[in-house]
């Protein structure tokens, strides 16, 4: 395949038992997962688990010990004019401080060979043109990540990888986020996004990846993963009778939590048959609502017990 083939269908992320050991410690352990063109793939895992170990043998910036991570079928390492085809941020923009946000971009341009223009284009794009002039050691962390996703974007690459973009974002910059990467993958684009934002996540991916001590847990669609998890949904209660209710509730094998405002958190059985069981015992309910299961409880199931220093 070469470069001049690109197009979006070539663009699937391909990593085939990913291994990378640093002395004694196994980062990634024996990884497999693909993420498609047209979506945004959401790399979800505990702090430690290996998911920037990993980013980073993608872009060919750790060489791994075994297996493989391709691009459009292709080595990071063997791509020619790479920026063309992979736009990624690994961490918050990182420019001269006494640069302006539109010349760290246009020295970009030049030592990549890519058009002066793309620089005020890619500005546009993330909505940092009225800061173009601006020094960059006057920019918040914000606007460093918008800017390094702007550099990420002056190729317009076809694959985009971010770690933790959010990071520095306040609630109306990460809503832009979502935005912008939905519309990236409505163009064909492949998106793969790491974060720690279980809730933004469930709001912006198509599909999750999420690991645990370097190895996978579960991969696919979001709404198919939470799916999978929900073995009976929760049902949240409210009562002046916790104790009575809890013993009838486990005498119907279901399980009972108290959260820390005295809700009880029943699973195991459904509301209808909470309720039949307060009749039964005569106990009070002021509330009987059911939770629907959601990402950060899916994940904290799945990971639970396995994070791990990497």
């Amino acid at each position: 395949m070469s470069d001049g083939q690109w197009s979006p269908s070539t663009g699937q992320i391909v990593v085939s038992g990913l291994t990378k050991e640093y002395k004694n410690v196994r980062a990634v352990d024996n990884l497999s997962f693909t993420v498609e063109p047209g979506r945004v793939t959401g790399f979800l895992g505990p702090n430690g688990a290996g998911k920037t170990t990993t980013l980073r043998m993608l872009l060919n910036l750790v060489t791994p010990t075994s297996g493989t991570a391709t691009i459009g079928g292709r080595r990071y390492a063997d791509l020619t004019d790479p920026l063309r085809h992979v736009g990624a941020v690994l961490e918050a923009s990182s420019a001269h401080k006494g640069r302006t946000g539109i010349n760290h971009l246009r020295v970009i341009c030049a030592a990549a060979g890519l058009p002066r223009q793309r620089a005020d284009e890619a500005l546009a794009l993330v909505g940092l043109t009225p800061a173009a002039k601006r020094k960059f050691k006057g920019y918040s962390l914000g606007m460093k990540q918008r800017l390094g996703i702007a550099a990420a974007m002056l190729g317009d690459p076809r694959v985009l990888i971010l770690d933790e973009p959010a990071n520095g974002l306040d609630p109306e910059g990460i809503r832009w986020m979502r935005g912008f990467l939905k519309s990236l993958a409505h163009e064909g684009r492949t998106i793969l996004v790491s974060s720690h934002l279980l809730s933004e996540m469930q709001l912006l991916a198509d599909d999750v990846v999420i690991i645990a001590a370097g190895q996978l847990v579960r991969q696919g669609p979001v709404e198919q993963v939470i799916g999978s998890m929900a073995q009976g949904q929760r049902v949240r209660v409210r009562t002046p009778n916790a104790e009575e209710l809890t013993t009838a509730l486990k005498a119907q094998s279901a399980t009972v939590a108290v959260d820390e405002h005295g809700v009880l958190l029943v699973d195991g059985v459904d509301a209808a048959t909470v309720g039949r069981t307060a009749l039964a015992a005569g106990v009070e309910l002021h509330e009987l609502t059911t939770e629907r299961p959601d990402l950060e409880r899916v994940f904290l199931e799945l990971t639970a017990g396995k994070a791990g220093i990497r």
